[in-house]
């Protein structure tokens, strides 16, 4: 596992605190791993989900800080979404 994954995995956590999350997500950092969203928190791994997010490690990051809204990097073509857009949508909110 990559440390951009190990990173993104800890400040994922923080920013989802005690919010849950009813479905499955994951991210992939394209070039460095994959990391999953599910009621029982965030952890590294590439397991089947209900929506994966695909974004490079620059734009996942700025996500992250706020810096990037999701929306607007999906709209872009930074981020690239697949699967269930509803479950993005949750997503979104409970990381707000």
């Amino acid at each position: 596992m990559s440390d951009i994954v190990t990173a993104a995995v800890a400040a994922l956590g923080e920013k989802l605190g005690d919010a849950s999350f009813d479905g499955t997500a994951k991210f992939v950092i394209e070039g460095e791993g994959a990391l999953i969203i599910d009621s029982d928190g965030v952890r590294a791994g590439d397991d089947e989900a209900d929506v994966t997010l695909t974004a490079d490690a620059g734009t996942f990051q700025s996500i992250l800080e706020g810096d990037t809204n999701a929306t607007a990097a999906f709209m872009g073509g930074k981020l690239s979404v697949d699967g269930d857009m509803g479950m993005a949508m949750k997503l979104g909110q409970a990381l707000a």
